[in-house]
């Protein structure tokens, strides 16, 4: 999968440092080809909205960004270096983290305990205590510096509003490198009220520089408030490459439609090829 090209264009270059960047990504599973040459990059601190019909491998795409699955072909390029994630948890050690709308939260767990859920604070080598106090100081610090307001560090994931669970969720993400964040529908079946709290959010961490974002989204409205630049990937391919500002809800609708419509119209071809007609 390896290849000695050069990396950056003359236009990364301009707009900024490229912290991510994937050339050919293709799979497919049997006899479907699910993508068919993926070309992305992501800057440093931008917000990316990934957007597109069911089945236009998205969701795959993000599977082969965060380890869970191999590509049959292609590179992923961070920082400029060829790497090969074979689990996830390496992609996790290179800071690229995936967050999905169920969250992957302990509800019956307070904030910090979730918040080191799987890599808690120890001491006393194979005896491993937990140090609860350390965890809880170090979650206060984390959650201040992010903006993050919850009643108590101490109180269980279970009693929060579902904008401050998911804020939780990032705050988990981000908690040691999180280089890369992969958001999966991060506004969905919010109020505007909590939604306001992870736009916020998702703002501040663009700011800092620190982290940069792909978002998956099905709501236009959703990535025009979260997002810097969109892709529109279709049948396994980047057909649109845009900054926010020079696009539009409508444009997006027609491009989806213009999609769909074309994905009818095949349809109803192939099935007219396989239905012979009766003669009466």
């Amino acid at each position: 999968m390896t290849d000695p090209r050069p990396l950056a264009a003359a236009d990364d270059v301009e707009q900024g440092k490229v912290v991510l960047r994937t050339e050919g990504i293709t799979k497919r599973f049997g006899a479907v080809v699910v993508l068919r040459g993926v070309d992305i990059h992501l800057k440093q601190g931008e917000v990316l909205g990934l957007v597109g019909d069911n089945g236009a491998g998205k969701s795959t795409f993000v599977k082969i960004l965060c380890g869970f699955l191999r590509p049959d072909s292609g590179r992923i390029i961070l920082d400029g270096k060829d790497v090969e994630f074979h689990s996830v948890r390496e992609a996790r050690r290179h800071g690229i983290e995936a967050l999905y709308q169920d969250l992957a939260l302990v509800p019956q767990l307070t904030v910090y305990q979730n918040l080191f859920l799987n890599r808690e604070q120890t001491f006393g080598g194979r005896l491993g205590f937990v140090r609860r106090r350390k965890m809880r100081e170090l979650a206060r610090q984390h959650l201040h510096q992010m903006n993050v307001n919850v009643p108590s560090v101490e109180a269980e994931v279970e009693q929060l509003s579902g904008g401050q669970r998911q804020a939780i969720a990032v705050a988990r993400a981000t908690l040691e490198v999180g280089k890369v964040l992969l958001l999966d529908e991060p506004l969905a079946a919010m109020g505007a009220k909590e939604s306001a709290l992870i736009i916020d959010l998702v703002h501040e961490l663009s700011a800092s520089g620190d982290t940069s974002m792909i978002v998956i989204d099905h709501n236009y409205a959703h990535l025009f408030e979260l997002c810097d630049r969109v892709n529109v990937l279709q049948d396994g391919k980047v057909t649109l490459d845009k900054i926010v500002r020079d696009t539009s809800i409508e444009e997006l609708t027609e491009l989806m439609l213009s999609e769909y419509r074309l994905q009818v119209l095949t349809a109803r071809t192939q099935l007219k090829g396989r239905v012979p007609e009766v003669s009466t």
